[in-house]
């Protein structure tokens, strides 16, 4: 008994249906792009008896990730950006389009959310044969089939990133734990007689190349520094904690400042290459003695503030940062005795510099110097200046890691 045209589109549509069905089974089994873009192929080439297929997907940036029934070659002259994402809706392709697009019959987009994801290019392979082109015939389950798999792909690439930003994320707190337990607690920080420290430290990511430390050195006498590597990020708190881990080697109170700088130069050369160097601040202090020595190397000049004679001055650098040239040149350690109430207030260029409009600007002290003028203790100083820059509050202006590192000497 022949099968009559009723039949003929009931088993047509049956078909339609399972596949779906089968194609939503193997999405809800996370198969992977591969083998839903073989599943895709063989459905349009074996079942329907279209003989090209082309699908290009963004994902980034335009890549080909289905060519099946024509020459690579061909579709290497595809430039997707140029010749197919001018086209919004699905486009039967005349003698008057492109070269490059004459072997297929009709383009599909595939659009989410106003954007394109994928441009899916169709052509038969026997343009001579007799009847309907199974194209034309076919060509609703076709773009409905495209839309399917390729946002199905879409979210596999998606939930990759995901998995990916999540890892990176676990990572980075780790990191920064880690960090934390390299930098010495604010509200920890050693006590001596006629002398109060204080400090803030605030990373403008996870991790920074921001780092201050305090060095007991022995009864009386203690090193410090604050440093700031250049750059940002991960490779800048690598940098940060291997400069660490040198420092508190290195220092101790027989080792003359001067060569202290030296090794930590070489020691940052060695690890950097070149490629980094970073600036600092560094000094000892007699608590006994009340003696003072530091070298400025190419770090932001401390804020000096006499309290007694209501002056404010500057410690400048007296030397090139760290690791910026293979040897240091002379380095001469400055000598202060600290026989007034006074207070020294160091810190990073995160609290200075500020993007404005796209441009770094350089704000100067102008704006701190007012908070650090009176007879109040450095302490409330520092906690004011943070909270007037509004750096907990997520200040968009601020690009940078910012440290503070303060002395009173009362």
């Amino acid at each position: 008994m022949s099968e009559t045209p009723g039949n003929s589109r009931l088993q047509v549509t049956r078909f339609k249906l399972n596949t779906l069905l089968d194609i939503t089974k193997a999405i809800n089994e996370h198969q992977s792009q591969e083998s839903l873009v073989a599943r895709y192929e063989a459905i349009l080439r074996k079942e329907l008896g279209i003989g090209k297929i082309v699908i290009f997907k963004l994902a980034g940036k335009w890549e080909c990730i289905l060519s099946s029934g024509i020459d690579r070659e061909q579709v290497e002259k595809i430039d997707a950006k140029k010749d197919l994402v001018r086209f919004e809706d699905i486009t039967f392709i005349s003698v008057e389009n492109d070269q490059v697009l004459q072997p297929f019959d009709i383009i599909i987009p595939v659009v989410s959310n106003n954007e394109h994801l994928a441009m899916v290019l169709i052509g038969d392979i026997d343009e001579e044969s007799e009847g309907v082109s199974p194209v034309i015939k076919h060509l609703h389950f076709i773009q409905t089939l495209s839309n399917i798999i390729v946002v199905a792909i879409e979210n596999i690439r998606l939930n990759e990133d995901n998995i990916r930003q999540a890892a990176i994320k676990k990572e980075l707190e780790l990191a920064s734990k880690l960090q934390e337990m390299l930098i010495p607690d604010p509200e920890k920080l050693p006590t001596y007689n006629a002398l109060k420290v204080s400090a803030f430290y605030h990373p403008h990511m996870d991790v920074g190349g921001d780092y201050y430390d305090i060095i007991e050195l022995g009864e009386s006498e203690f090193g410090f520094c604050i440093c700031d590597v250049s750059g940002k990020g991960i490779s800048a708190a690598i940098i940060m904690s291997n400069f660490q881990a040198n420092l508190r080697a290195l220092f101790t109170s027989e080792i003359l400042l001067e060569t202290l700088v030296e090794k930590l130069n070489d020691r940052v050369n060695e690890s950097t290459k070149g490629e980094r160097f970073l600036t600092m601040f560094i000094g000892k202090y007699n608590t006994r003695t009340k003696d003072l020595i530091y070298v400025n190397a190419g770090h932001n000049a401390p804020l000096l503030y006499n309290i007694d004679t209501g002056t404010l001055s500057t410690l400048d650098s007296n030397t090139v940062g760290i690791g910026m040239l293979d040897d240091m040149p002379p380095i001469r350690p400055q000598h202060m005795k600290i026989d007034n109430k006074l207070k020294l207030f160091c810190y990073t260029d995160g609290l200075v510099e500020i993007m404005l409009d796209g441009n770094l600007v350089e704000a100067g002290t102008e704006h701190i110097e007012p908070f650090l003028t009176n007879n109040l203790p450095l302490s409330e100083n520092i906690i004011e200046i943070v909270k007037d820059h509004g750096v907990m509050q997520g200040n968009a202006s601020i690009f940078d890691d910012i440290t503070i590192l303060g002395f009173e000497f009362t």
